[in-house]
């Protein structure tokens, strides 16, 4: 397994739309457990294909203390949203940044797993808060997106004199 580089906000990568993944395979259990391994490592909680420069349906989520019930969505599909609530999320594409984002407090997600087999699952709470913020990145948006065009200035304001001080 290997820990891959996660792409950083504002890349330009981070907007591309990711394609629906045609055949789960060998290749695609690998770049799974890749990414596991990297979400686990940065640490976070989420991790979509599109952060790695994989521009392919597929995102990783594991919400537990003990880091020990990663879930696997391929090709995932929201089907049902239901409920509000606001709440701070961050992002290992957008480092040391938590801003307070507005989604659905239930969603039901379709999606295939690693064998290639469709599973249906409803979340809600921090979970539902994290596949529709990972299902985000798939359709090419990143969370700051959500705020105000001034909070979005200043924010990459900040990231660039945060990479000019790194230097």
């Amino acid at each position: 397994m290997a820990i891959l580089q996660i792409l950083q906000y504002p890349d330009e990568r981070l907007h591309t739309i990711a394609k629906k993944v045609a055949l789960v395979n060998d290749a695609t259990r690998k770049l799974v457990k890749n990414m596991a391994e990297t979400m686990y490592a940065a640490p976070g909680v989420g991790l979509a294909a599109t952060q790695v420069d994989v521009h392919e349906q597929i995102i990783v989520v594991d919400i537990s203390e003990e880091h020990n019930q990663l879930m696997v969505f391929i090709n995932p599909e929201i089907l049902k949203i239901s409920g509000e609530q606001d709440g701070e999320e961050g992002c290992l594409s957008v480092p040391g940044i938590y801003e307070t984002v507005r989604r659905a407090d239930n969603v039901t997600v379709q999606a295939l797993n690693l064998k290639g087999e469709p599973f249906t699952l409803e979340a809600e709470g921090f979970l539902a808060v994290c596949i529709q913020h990972e299902m985000d990145h798939l359709s090419g948006k990143v969370f700051v997106e959500y705020l105000s065009q001034l909070k979005q200035t200043r924010l990459r304001a900040k990231l660039k004199k945060r990479r000019r001080e790194a230097l």
